[in-house]
This record gives structure tokens, sequence and C-alpha cells, in this order.
């Protein structure tokens, strides 16, 4: 059997092969978020500029070599202590910078005035020093009023205008660049701050929206099987037939609680408002609470009868737990543009007790999330009432 292998690629076309692949399966957006932001080491192969001037003085051709030697080793000393502590932590954007720009402005204009030719390439170093130091609105008069001195001093020591033009706009590119260089990675880096953020928020807001379905389900859950219990306690010595029936609405109820549970786990649970207010009327009937259900107005918005049914469920709850009333009136009324649910008792007039603050600070949050707002307060002819009002929008489909 014979093995026939495809020919080897020439290095051209593997490199283009590659970039390619490169270029389709990382979009230059990614490519820019995994680049590494400059350092202070990255800016000194730029001072490699300045060899030319360096040969001068090593070749004999430079006047009053150690004065332009000390000269030379002044500008490179302040060029580092520029590009160093604008990138140290503690002195990056404070005064010891400036200083050390100030200080390599002087020394760049000395040297370039008192020799010309290849020391004019400082100019352009010193505009880079500046993209790295000054930032904001001050950047662009600075860099304007460097470019245009460099352009005068360079015309004016060669003797062509064109020289000075050159140098001048070397100088103004310099500093732009870097500048602008220095600002996109600052934003990269203000990016990813902000995505650590967000993230931070949404498993926050996942574990509020968490504990608050958790306390809303087995709040209502255990007070319905309390009030259950103790009323198969009641009817067992008399009613053995009502009392397993009550028995049966416990494990009922429980296996209820479980798969809601397991739903708000997943993030998915949505609650029935007919459901609710079926649940409601168990409860009550258990806790001997007559429960009064007046509905009225067009249907409502999936989305909505939700965030009601919420309601009705700590509402209810409240009542069972603290109220001692014997009747529950539950209203619904609605418009076109808004919903309207009351919960009233006529109990003594405590719609919670301590402990039970959480779920109408959850359910508030809930209404308010939704552009609505629950209101709770004594009742006009005493107990307690439960005002849930809601904005109401057609669902729109996809």
């Amino acid at each position: 059997m014979a093995i026939t292998t495809e020919p080897r690629r020439p290095l051209p076309a593997r490199i283009w092969h590659r970039w390619r692949q490169l270029r389709v399966t990382r979009p230059f957006s990614e490519e820019i978020e995994h680049l590494k932001p400059p350092t202070r080491f990255t800016f000194l192969p730029w001072l490699l500029m300045g060899v030319g001037a360096l040969s001068h003085l090593l070749q004999g051709e430079a006047a009053n070599p150690w004065l332009g030697g000390l000269g030379l080793l002044a500008f490179n000393s302040l060029y580092i202590g520029v590009v160093f502590t604008s990138f140290a932590p503690r002195t990056a954007g404070g005064k010891v910078p400036r200083r050390y720009l100030l200080a390599l402005a002087a020394v760049t204009y000395a040297l370039a005035i008192g020799y010309g030719g290849s020391w004019l390439v400082f100019f352009p170093l010193l505009s880079l020093a500046v993209g790295i130091v000054v930032r904001g609105r001050r950047m662009g008069p600075v860099l304007v009023a460097l470019a245009v001195s460099a352009g005068i001093v360079s015309g004016m020591r060669s003797g062509d205008i064109w020289d000075g033009v050159s140098i001048g706009y070397g100088s103004l590119i310099s500093g732009l660049v870097t500048s602008a260089m220095l600002t996109l990675f600052d934003a990269v880096t203000q990016l990813r701050a902000t995505r650590q953020e967000l993230a931070r928020n949404a498993v926050a807001e996942e574990r509020l929206r968490f504990s608050r379905d958790l306390h809303d389900l087995l709040g209502h859950t255990l007070s319905v099987v309390v009030v259950k219990a103790e009323a198969a306690r009641r009817l067992a010595p008399r009613d053995r037939d009502a009392a397993l029936a009550q028995v049966a609405d416990i494990e009922a109820v429980g296996r209820q609680a479980l798969t809601e549970i397991r739903e708000a786990v997943t993030g998915y649970r949505e609650g029935s408002l007919s459901t609710e207010l079926d649940r409601a009327r168990s409860a009550l009937a258990a806790a001997g609470i007559e429960a009064v259900v007046k509905e009225s107005g067009p249907p409502l918005p999936s989305q909505t009868e939700a965030l009601l049914g919420w309601v009705v469920r700590e509402g209810v709850t409240n009542v069972v737990r603290h109220s001692r009333a014997t009747t529950c009136v539950i209203e619904l009324s609605g418009t076109d543009g808004q919903v309207r649910l009351r919960i009233t008792d006529d109990g003594g007039g405590v719609g919670s007790a301590p402990g039970s603050g959480s779920g109408l600070k959850g359910l508030t949050e809930r209404l308010a999330a939704a552009g609505g707002s629950l209101g709770t307060g004594p009742a006009p002819r005493g107990g307690f009432r439960v005002v849930a009002e809601l904005p109401v929008e057609e669902e729109r489909t996809a």
C-alpha cells in the first residue's frame, strides 16, 4: 500500500496561511485586549537615535567634546528618569515626571542650538517624553509649541527650511503617536476593569435573586405546612378523613415546594397568578380565614402575572402568619395601561412581624425594577392592606 504525502508549502506560503488563520480565529478587538501594555522599558530603545551624536563626539567632529559628552549623558539620564517615574505607581501623574521633563527640555534645546546636525534628533525624543507625561487638553498646545520651535531651531541651524519642517513634523508625530498608544492601552485597562466589575455585579445580583426567591418560596410553603399541620392535629380526634385530606395537602405542598426550589435555582421560574390565587384560597381556608377574590380587567401578560403572583404569595403568607384575621379580600383590577392588586385583611392591623420585612422589601425591589410600586399600611376600616401597582405592556414576540 503506497503512502502519499502532501508536498510541503514554501515558507512564505506557510506564513501567509498561518496569518490568515489567526485573523479568522481571533478578531482584532480580542487581539488588542490580549496585548500587553507598554512598560518603562518599552521606550528605552529610542535612545539609540542619539548614536549619531555619540559618533560625532567619539570622532572628534563636535566642538567642546567634554561639554557635549556631559550634555549627552544628562539627556539620557533625564530621559530615563522621565520614563521610569511616569510608569512608577508612586510618582505616575505627579510632579516628579514633570520636573524631569522640564529639565530634559532645557538640555534638548541647549544641545540642539549649540551643536545642530545630528543633535537635532533629540527633539522627537523630547516629544515622545511629552507624550508620556502630558495628557488631556494641555497635550495639543504643548506638542504644537514643541514642533514649531523644533522646526525653527532646526531650520536656523541647518540653513534648510525643509530640514526644519522634517524635524518639526517628526516631533509632532512622535508625541501624538505615543500619547495615542498610551491612551488606547489605558482605555483597554479600564474596559477590563469595567468587565470585571460587571461580572461581580452580575454575581451579586444573582445571589440577591436567589436569596429573595428562596425567602418567598420557603416562607410561604412552610407557613402553609404549619397551618395545615395544625388543622390536621385539630381534626384528627373527631374527623379522620378531613385530617387525612389535610395531610395529603401537606404532601402536595411539599412536592410542589421541591419543584419550585429546583426552578428557582435554575432561574427559570415564572409564577402563575391563577395558581397563586388557588393556593392562597387553600392556605387561608386551612387557617380559618375566609378568602374573597375579586378579579376584573383585561388579560395580563405572563411577566405581569408572575410579579403579581409573588405579591399574592407574600401578602397571603403575612396574613396567615401575623394578622389573626377572619376575612381576607384580594382585589385585582386593571386597565389597558395599569393593573392594581389589593390584599386587605380585618386583623389586628399588623402586616408583618419582625423577620418578615425582607419579603416586602424583596417585593418592592421586584416591582420597582418593572416600573411599579408597592404600598403597605393599615387599611381604612381596620386591618392591614398591601397595594401593588404595575404598568401593563403588551408582550413582544420575535
